[in-house]
């Protein structure tokens, strides 16, 4: 229970020291899997020229995005878990606070662009090379960097500013606008009302638009009378709706309630859901699911298996 001057305490699952091994192991087996199948996809994508289309170039951006997130989480906690210090320096704080509530909300935009890119590719089909020029998709990417960051400046600095008198006890594994808030000894009915609406502009909104997509989606794929094409279809639009719930899901429930999930153990297994298993279970939904995937991995091993062979030879 010790403080330190300039530092905050993460209390975590401090009051679990049997979870805290437990998570340890299971955290550090995700963060592995994390880097191995996002940097796959990231190569991939970027040395096969079949897999030089939009979608995989922001599938692309999300692999990159979601080494970052994890990056900027994982290995304070896992230092956290395993020994009896769960401190965090100020300046780490203010750091960890802006870098994942910056790459959350720039996922949330992301993954909305996802879903109107598979709508344009399903629904327009014939024009959709000149909807999502190369320019555009780049455009929409920048998009998508910007709103992380325009939304953190403004959410993380209010704040922060907010006076905490001393108080530097967090219920929580990670520095997080909800959690921090908590820590004010003022009236923090504004800020909660501020993220209210932050969570109906950078959560909700999404979700809706994603939903619009898909119901167009959906009645398009109902149109397709080819069996193979309407598997297609259902295939790349499945994998990234199953990656939409599985980030949407646990992050509305934090953000939307968030008097009811801080200090309690299901909010906190919430935010390690979307802050540690999502980004794992990412490359592995779009690479067991997705065929073009799983071709452009083989014909990058098999490349590298001639130029072996080759070297050899000679």
């Amino acid at each position: 229970n010790e403080t330190f001057e300039g530092h905050f305490i993460l209390l975590g699952f401090s009051d679990q020291p049997q979870v805290e091994v437990i998570l340890f192991v299971v955290v550090l087996i995700s963060y592995l899997l994390t880097l191995i199948g996002n940097t796959a996809i990231i190569v991939v994508s970027c040395l096969d020229s079949k897999l030089h289309t939009p979608m995989y170039f922001f599938l692309t951006n999300l692999s990159f995005l979601d080494l970052c997130f994890t990056t900027s989480i994982v290995p304070q906690l896992l230092w956290n878990l395993k020994g009896p210090a769960k401190t965090i320096t100020t300046t780490g704080c203010i750091i960890q606070l802006y870098v994942s509530l910056s790459l959350g909300s720039t996922e949330c935009v992301l993954l909305t662009i996802m879903a109107f890119d598979r709508y344009v590719a399903v629904c327009r089909p014939l024009n959709y090379t000149t909807i999502m020029p190369p320019s555009f998709c780049k455009a929409l990417a920048g998009i998508a960097w910007l709103s992380g960051v325009g939304n953190t400046l403004i959410q993380g600095t209010i704040t922060l500013r907010l006076p905490r008198c001393g108080h530097r006890h967090l219920h929580h594994f990670l520095c997080e606008v909800p959690a921090m808030i908590k820590l004010a000894c003022v009236d923090i009915h504004a800020n909660e009302v501020q993220l209210f609406v932050g969570t109906l502009v950078l959560l909700l909104l999404p979700m809706a638009l994603i939903l619009i997509s898909y119901g167009f989606i959906v009645k398009a794929v109902i149109k397709i009378k080819s069996v193979k094409a309407w598997r297609k279809a259902l295939g790349t639009c499945g994998s990234h709706l199953l990656v939409v719930s599985l980030f949407f899901g646990p992050g509305s429930a934090i953000y939307i309630q968030p008097n009811r999930s801080y200090g309690h153990s299901q909010g906190k297994f919430l935010t390690l859901f979307y802050t540690v298993v999502t980004p794992t279970l990412n490359p592995l939904i779009y690479t067991l699911r997705n065929k073009d995937v799983k071709g452009a991995l083989r014909r990058l091993l098999r490349r590298e298996q001639d130029s072996q062979w080759k070297s050899q030879e000679q």
